[in-house]
């Protein structure tokens, strides 16, 4: 289906009655639109041309296409089509008397066109505005609307215009022509206004203002002295807002003129109407007039002024109606232009009325305070003083309403206020407030609450904390105060908000003000200090249940020790912290470590001698127990307590001050280690693994705390070699077959610090010892035998999903292979037969995504056909032009060429010995499921290769060659079995058919590719035809080895089978009259069992025949389940051919008991008979359900597939179905079939997104999806507009809708 039938189908859908629909027909023709403006355009122009009597709604959503297109693709629309479409739209927009809908969706297109055509437009529409006849309402609109879209291109025409305009304004009587005049007006001055602002942009710099002074002026007295009064309130409405826009283009005297008569009208309508926005608009823009040309008769009119924009600044203001918001914000801007010429006056005025108890004029008066501080920052610089004193006034009113004086507050501290003297109440206000207890009484719905008030001053205290960087001074260290009075308790959480933040940025930007004074006082109170860290220790057991928090207390104690001068104090604290530890928990034996480390920075002798008699208590002593069965515990216990001591002391060298602790490492830290955990003795005994772990960890805490000191002063460690020989011994205890263990890995780690070098330079060592041992090894064995053995040690890491794995194991095998050629001695002419497994393995390396692989995989390559050489008798010296080649291609492998490297590996595969072909193959096999889709692309073009250039030896391995599954390469698998077909025909055709039924996807393929090649299908075919030939129908059997006779079984060839189903398919597709015929004769063989299949296969493939469909039910409850299924599968076909019985095959089929029968293959054939569309609720359910439930029969079957592509678009449009039982079974349906689909993508978004109980956001369900069924199944969209279109018409408005949506985006 083409563009040309979709937009079509589209257009005729357009004439749908629902909102929604014509919405998303709208949006899918504009898609097309977008892709080929000139066509679709033309499309529509010649509908609505060939189709004059177009219901109203349906015209229009037409025309609302037309300026969609032409406002997006206005510049690659041709000029003639321009022409054809202004021509078309203005004589639908003045073809009758005004109908809105209509004319307004032409007018918009004229309006859009103008933008880029205005000359163009301009002539058509002017053609219709002449002197002296009143014009079409919708003329007048759409030049009104062209002076706002294109300001440059109509304001040159204005001037004229306004000169044939002014005499038609005196022959309007009708309202709605005074209206029109009025609203283009209004447009008109705008427009002119932006023109003169922007005269460096404009066309034509020369135009001013006195060029439409005159005809603007006499417009006003029309509209201001006549159409005012009008009693008709939409359109005084209208002349306010146009006399607003006008007074800007009036000559300066007769501005000054109108003013005493122009502002009374203008407050005289806050009476009048209930809208005031407009009104309020209209006297800014006078105000605004009067104030720039320096109006002396302003000051008369202020008080009036001052009174009504205080009434209406006083008003509630309904944020949910935005023209209450607008008429607030545009009285609030009257306020700041009179304060531009009358300040004194305006402050006094609000501060007076800021006296007033009266609720709703003092939220007005601080409405108009807090916009003048913000807007008139120069205007109000000398008045702060004054504001300053009068705010408080307000802060001590009761209402919470009138307490959202916070908001005028934060006005006040962007603006400089809470800097001068006083300003230090208003931040205690917002603190006071932030600390509000909660409402403790029902609230009428318009008072402010005590949470929404505590709310907003938390805010605003960390909006001041956080923007106003110049009260950082005021606010710290000023909020600490509030942190303890117990009324601000409530206040606690906004307060250390924001003192974390204040503290941050003057510690970052190391201000002196940082540091505070009381502060400093408080930790100098040493005995504060000592009742803290003792207070802290006593409260260490309350968090036994909490681990992480109690090893934090830790350090907070050892921190706080840092700090405390009472030495006897520290050392008793010490004491109950070490003597009270739960030894037994590693998390705790951590925490303690560290807190006395942490005491250490300060007190390193009196923690030196703490751990030391602590060492010597009776912590340490094994307690008797009776008949010592208590032993063993009692040993664990005292090693648990060894082993925090020994932390301990790794800590107290890692916090230690570096000046002090380099003299105390052998004598005092080291010398203890050792009596506790004596490393003479430990190799004797089972020593605990914790102790083990904490001796490591201690002596890499050393290593690092003497690396820090080095650097600064000279130091000789003169126990570093003994402590790195106990950590080996530590690894060779370790078990051999566990390779990472919490020892090895530790002690690793602690070495590399002692070490003193890097951790890549320790792997290059390694590795390097590696390829040592590994030669060492090789050279006790120097034969293929031993090199393999040495190999099969590395070949697995050569497929590694990691690359640096990668990269070590092909360097190791390199240089092994290099080791082997350069001892290589060759007494007598051996073979060198794992050649083939090596070069398996290797060659597909050159295509590794690691340079380095690369480069070492063409070596290692290079390097084995040497040793092939030297086996076959060829000296030292001698070089070979075609493997040399090899190392041109090694220089290269920066950016390679791929084709070139799978060129010369197969090439190179030619000097492989025919009896190592097989070993290769094998290897080949394995490589195409590597880790690295490159390395599986390699495998598949060598083995290929390979197959093509040397498959005619390879007879013994055709069998398992054609049952090996490709999981990753799909494409190597028709290419690799029609080459062994070419070269062992039979014997690939004698393994595929024996293969079992059904046959998986891969078999499929195989049988596919072969019937693509015609040569070899012409000898398939033949072969074929040859086996039917002598094949039995049948074949006699035994029934019992108890008793005698024999039954008549139907053989299962599957080639048999397979072939007349085939060949019966095309029968029934192609034979045409000859059917009928056809049919009368396999009739009566329904009752012969041994043709029973045969017969239903074929009828089943055929339609439109009453005379089947008894006969197809009668078999639908044969025993066999190959009958019951082609019995369905004829049905179902029926149901295709002959819609009228659908309902009535729906009601058998889902009702029948074989139905579900798990054993056939029924379900597939079913798919036919679901009736997605049905009116009746309750089939469609059950039909879309039907579908789910026969996913589990058929996940395998490619049949069942292709039917859920069939239903795909109707189950998607169904998603949006108006019964919510159908979406719910739409969503289980797609769910549960969602792996059949064939995408991964897809079935994830069915899995992740269609759960019967989730909302789904259709639109942006349906925009994902299409994008994944472009992607995966670009031969299908065809199909898939031939099934959407069908749904244009259906009976569900929400399902047309869904159908437009799903056109415009596939479209894309």
């Amino acid at each position: 289906m083409d563009e040309t039938d979709v937009t079509l189908a589209l257009l005729d859908a357009a004439t749908d009655k629902d909102s929604e629909v014509q919405e998303q027909v709208r949006k899918s023709i504009l898609t097309l639109g977008k892709q080929q403006p000139d066509r679709v355009l033309a499309m529509c122009q010649d509908y609505l041309l060939k189709h004059p009597k177009l219901v109203v709604s349906h015209r229009v959503v037409i025309l609302q296409t037309i300026e969609l297109i032409v406002s997006c693709r206005i510049e690659e629309i041709s000029p003639s089509r321009i022409k054809s479409i202004i021509s078309l739209a203005s004589d639908e927009m003045t073809r009758s008397k005004v109908i809105p809908d209509w004319q307004q969706a032409a007018s918009n297109i004229l309006v859009a066109v103008g933008n880029k055509h205005i000359n163009d437009i301009m002539e058509e529409i002017l053609s219709k505005f002449q002197p002296g006849v009143l014009p079409h309402f919708f003329v007048v609109q759409t030049l009104a609307n062209l002076s706002d879209s294109n300001v440059y291109g109509m304001v040159p025409f204005l001037n004229a215009i306004l000169g044939t305009m002014l005499p038609m304004l005196s022959m309007a009587k009708q309202d709605n022509i005074k209206w029109v005049f009025s609203s283009a007006l209004s447009h008109f001055s705008d427009s002119i206004l932006e023109y003169l602002a922007n005269l460096d942009k404009a066309p034509d710099p020369s135009v001013r203002k006195d060029t439409f002074s005159s005809d603007i002026y006499a417009a006003f007295e029309i509209l201001f002295n006549n159409w005012l009064q009008s009693r008709e309130p939409k359109l005084r409405l209208t002349v306010a807002e146009a006399v607003g826009s006008m007074c800007h283009l009036m000559a300066s005297d007769k501005l000054e003129e109108q003013i005493p008569r122009l502002v009374p009208a203008i407050l005289s309508l806050y009476k009048k109407n209930n809208e005031h926005y407009i009104i309020s608009k209209s006297l800014c823009q006078v105000l605004d007039a009067s104030v720039n040309m320096g109006s002396r008769v302003l000051e008369a009119q202020l008080e009036a002024l001052l009174f009504a924009l205080h009434q209406q600044v006083s008003a509630p203001v309904d944020y949910s109606n935005p023209p209450t918001v607008k008429n607030h914000n545009e009285v609030l801007r009257c306020f700041s232009l009179i304060a531009n010429s009358f300040p004194d006056r305006l402050v006094m005025f609000v501060l007076q009325k800021l006296e007033n108890s009266n609720e709703r004029s003092r939220m007005g008066s601080l409405a108009v305070l807090r916009h003048l501080i913000n807007s008139s920052t120069s205007t109000m610089e000398s008045k702060k003083l004054l504001i300053l004193a009068s705010i408080r006034q307000p802060m001590a009113d009761h209402s919470n309403k009138v307490k959202r004086v916070v908001q005028v507050i934060s006005a006040m501290a962007h603006h400089g206020y809470l800097e001068l003297e006083g300003g230090e109440l208003l931040v205690r206000f917002i603190v006071q407030h932030c600390a509000l207890p909660d409402t403790q009484r029902p609230t009428d719905p318009e008072e402010v609450t005590n949470e929404s008030l505590r709310s907003m001053c938390d805010n605003t205290l960390h909006l001041l904390t956080t923007t106003v960087g110049r009260l950082a001074d005021v606010l710290w260290p000023k909020l600490l105060f509030y942190l303890t009075p117990s009324q601000y308790t409530n206040a606690t959480t906004p307060l250390c908000k924001s003192l974390i933040v204040l503290g941050s940025k003057k510690k970052n930007n190391q201000e002196p003000s940082f540091k505070i004074d009381f502060t400093r006082e408080a930790l100098d109170d040493d005995k504060w200090v000592c009742q803290l860290a003792a207070e802290s220790t006593r409260y260490l057991p309350t968090y036994n249940n909490a681990l992480e928090e109690k090893s934090f207390l830790y350090r907070c104690i050892g921190v706080t020790l840092q700090h405390c001068f009472n030495k006897d104090l520290v050392k008793k604290q010490l004491h109950e912290v070490l003597l009270a530890a739960r030894h037994n928990d590693a998390v705790e034996r951590e925490g303690v470590a560290m807190g006395v480390g942490l005491c250490a920075n300060s007190h390193l002798e009196g923690t030196l001698a703490k751990l030391d008699e602590f060492g010597k208590s009776d912590a340490f002593k094994k307690s008797p127990s009776i008949f010592n069965l208590l032993k063993e515990r009692n040993d664990v216990e005292v090693e648990k307590v060894k082993s925090t001591l020994i932390l301990c002391y790794g800590q107290v060298a890692a916090n230690a001050p570096p000046e002090k602790i380099l003299n105390r490492i052998d004598q005092d830290i080291l010398r203890c280690i050792s009596k506790h955990f004596n490393t003479k003795v430990w190799k004797h005994r089972e020593t605990d693994l914790t102790m083990k772990l904490s001796l490591i960890q201690s002596v890499g805490l050393i290593a690092r705390a003497i690396s820090e000191c080095v650097k600064k002063q000279g130091y000789i460690f003169s126990r570093k070699q003994e402590l790195i020989t106990v950590m080996l011994d530590f690894i060779k205890a370790e078990q051999a077959d566990a390779l990472r263990t919490p020892v090895r890995q530790l002690v690793m780690s602690t070495c590399s610090i002692y070490s003193g070098g890097s951790l890549q330079a320790l792997y290059k060592d390694t590795l390097a010892a590696l390829q040592e041992l590994l030669k060492s090894v090789l050279a006790k064995d120097p034969t293929p035998d031993g090199l393999q053995n040495v190999f099969k040690h590395i070949e697995s890491w050569l497929s590694s999903g990691q690359d640096h794995e990668r990269e070590r194991a092909i360097t190791a095998t390199a240089h092994i292979l290099a080791y082997y050629l350069d001892n290589l001695t060759v007494k007598n002419m051996v073979s060198f037969h794992n050649l083939g497994a090596l070069l398996g393995r290797l060659s597909p390396r050159c295509s590794d995504p690691v340079p380095a692989v690369r480069a070492a995989a063409v070596e290692c390559i290079h390097t084995l056909l040497y040793i092939q050489l030297r086996y076959e008798g060829f000296s030292l010296d001698y070089k070979d032009e075609s493997v040399d080649s090899l190392l041109l291609l090694k220089d290269r492998l920066e950016n390679p060429d791929h084709s070139v490297l799978y060129k010369t590996c197969s090439d190179l595969t030619k000097r492989l010995p025919q009896q190592q072909l097989t070993t290769l193959v094998f290897m080949l096999f394995e490589g195409l499921v590597d880790s690295q889709t490159n390395c599986c692309r390699a495998s598949t073009v060598i083995l290929n290769t390979l197959l093509k250039n040397r498959g005619g030896g390879l007879q013994d391995m055709v069998t398992i060659t054609v049952l090996l599954y490709y999981v990753q390469v799909r494409v190597a698998v028709g290419q690799t079995v029609l080459i062994l077909a070419s070269q062992h025909l039979q014997t690939v055709i004698n393994t595929l058919v024996n293969q079992p039924l059904p046959y998986d996807n891969w078999i499929s393929e195989m049988w596919m590719a072969l019937g693509a090649d015609p040569i070899v299908a012409n000898q398939i075919m033949e072969m074929v035809m040859e086996k039917l030939s002598i094949m039995a129908p049948y074949v006699d059997k035994k029934e019992s080895l108890m008793r005698g006779g024999t039954t008549k079984v139907a053989t299962n060839q599957p080639l048999a089978v397979t072939f007349v189903c085939l060949v019966l398919r095309a029968m029934a597709k192609h034979a045409g009259p000859r059917l009928p015929a056809i049919v009368e004769c396999l009739c009566p063989l329904l009752n012969n069992i041994y043709e029973l299949i045969t017969c239903l296969q074929f009828l089943s493939l055929y339609l439109n025949l009453d005379v089947l469909m008894n006969n197809m039910m009668e078999r639908i409850s044969d025993p066999c389940c190959t009958v019951r299924m082609l019995s369905v599968r004829g049905l179902g076909n029926i149901a295709v051919g002959s819609p009228e019985k659908v309902r009535t095959l729906t009601a058998l089929a889902l009702s029948h008991p074989n139905c579900y029968d798990t054993h056939s293959h029924v379900t597939f054939i079913l798919v036919p008979l679901l009736t997605l569309n049905q009116e009746n609720d309750d089939i469609r359910c059950t039909s879309i359900h039907l579908m789910g439930n026969l996913s589990t029969f058929g996940s395998g079957e490619q049949v069942f597939k292709d039917q859920i592509h069939n239903v795909l678009v109707s189950l998607l449009l169904h998603l949006v179905d108006p019964n919510p039982e159908v979406v719910k079974a739409c969503k289980y349906a797609m769910r549960v079939c969602a792996p059949v689909v064939g995408s991964e993508q897809i079935t994830a978004m069915f899995q992740n997104h269609l759960h019967e109980d989730k909302s789904l956001h259709y639109g942006e369900f349906i925009n994902d999806l299409t994008k994944y069924l472009i992607q995966d199944f670009p031969g299908m969209l065809n199909f898939y507009h031939i099934s959407v279109i069908q749904f244009f018409k259906s009976n569900w408005p929400e399902v047309r809708a869904g159908a437009a949506m799903f056109i415009g985006i596939t479209a894309l």
